[in-house]
């Protein structure tokens, strides 16, 4: 009963500081664009010695160290060398999920140091019609447990939730979230996907590091740049993609990690480290994630380290409310995915995410995509609500608030049907 107290007692206590913050951040939150402080971004193309980069070779030699160093000192935190040994079993299996249209597999991840485990649930669904020929797969968590994401009573609860003995309990209700992963949407269109409780990897709460993959794998010493919630999300987008590439029914050439809001972020992090990942989606990933931070438009540093501590490193509290200080933004984030494909979507009512500082930051990512001979978003004016751009960088802003819907799961699809050079399949 202890952990199911303490589950019940975080989340209100979470929702409790959420309502009295988000009311006092309302009153000084800018909305307003003429507000927005004049500001320069830092040179994507140009190293801290001046040297201005002209080739993808100076770029990935010399440049693009640089910008990693920024985001794994300051924003996210180091992520460690060591691996974790894993084991994986398959604990549940239906070869006619979907109505015959694809094989539903959930799989037991066991993280462990030789001292101490850490399990973990992977949702699986890949086509029937493509086991042979190997699926393009995306991979991604889900917030409310893989039961969440479908009313299939078959789908087991999620490691983070199996001491709830309150079986009625809103933590436990299923499909609450499934059209954030509309399953036969994306298997129709022939590809797999992957998803897991972001609470098996790392509790979404600030004493959350102690039931975390964190205390398995050693920290930096310095501890300014000690990765937190976000840097071990992304690491566990890495495992799952270790699991993936071994398995006979997928494309391990075509693997796509997609977030979001907080898993948004944690979806780019994982997306700039680990190259497998040929195809990097962002949905309304807001500060810290897509959208420019020298703007100060919605959220800003200084609400998102007081609001959520636990998610990046202590040393990006020192650009708090000091924006115009830093020496990066993540423009400069977005290109370090290249010459990988990259997909940013935003929403018209969520001010919060700032949609304009999401565009904004792709369109200065895309002169990286120019040098390597790739097309990225070549107006600085956004798209109309409604009208993608399918380049080698894509975006979308959509009518609505802040969500992850099927209409994004579209065109996401249309994306990379584009980029794997798919025909689309039951459109």
């Amino acid at each position: 009963m202890m952990r199911t107290t303490v589950i019940f007692k975080s989340v209100a206590i979470t929702l409790a500081l959420l309502c009295g913050m988000a009311a006092s951040a309302k009153s000084k939150t800018n909305y307003d664009e003429s507000k927005v402080p004049n500001y320069i971004l830092p040179e994507l193309l140009t190293c801290n010695d001046g040297t201005k980069v002209t080739t993808a070779q100076e770029w990935e030699s010399r440049r693009r160290p640089e910008i990693m160093e920024f985001f794994s000192k300051s924003v996210y935190g180091q992520t460690p060398e060591g691996e974790l040994k894993v084991k994986y079993k398959v604990v549940a299996k239906d070869r006619k999920a979907l109505g015959g249209k694809a094989t539903m597999q959930q799989v037991m991840f066991t993280f462990s140091n030789g001292k101490m485990v850490q399990r973990a649930l992977a949702l699986v669904y890949y086509p029937n019609s493509r086991k042979k020929t190997g699926a393009p797969v995306f991979i991604g968590y889900n917030f409310k447990g893989n039961h969440g994401t479908s009313n299939d009573t078959k789908i087991l609860y999620s490691p983070y939730f199996d001491s709830i003995s309150n079986r009625k309990s809103e933590l436990l209700q299923r499909g609450v979230q499934s059209e954030r992963w509309p399953m036969e949407q994306i298997i129709d269109r022939g590809y797999a996907a992957v998803t897991m409780c972001y609470h098996d990897i790392y509790p979404d709460r600030e004493d959350g590091a102690a039931q975390s993959l964190i205390r398995l794998l050693p920290t930096t010493k310095d501890e300014g740049s000690r990765w937190q919630a976000i840097g071990v999300w992304a690491y566990g987008l890495s495992s799952i993609a270790d699991w993936v590439e071994r398995q006979p029914w997928a494309n391990r050439e075509q693997m796509c990690v997609i977030g979001h809001s907080r898993q948004g972020k944690a979806a780019l992090w994982a997306g700039v480290q680990d190259e497998r990942f040929k195809v990097v989606i962002s949905n309304n990933s807001g500060c810290g994630g897509a959208a420019l931070s020298k703007r100060v438009f919605g959220e800003s540093i200084r609400f998102i380290t007081k609001r959520f501590p636990h998610w990046f490193c202590k040393d990006f509290t020192k650009y708090s409310e000091r924006e115009a200080e830093l020496p990066f933004d993540q423009h400069q984030l977005l290109a370090l995915v290249a010459p990988r494909h990259l997909y940013v979507a935003s929403a018209s009512l969520d001010r919060w995410a700032d949609p304009k500082g999401e565009y904004l930051s792709a369109y200065h990512a895309s002169p990286l995509y120019k040098l390597y001979g790739m097309k990225g978003l070549e107006s600085e004016q956004m798209p109309k609500i409604g009208e993608p751009i399918m380049n080698d960088v894509g975006y979308h802003i959509r009518e609505g608030k802040h969500n992850i819907t099927p209409y994004d799961w579209g065109h996401y699809l249309d994306f990379c049907d584009k980029v794997f050079g798919y025909k689309v399949v039951n459109k």
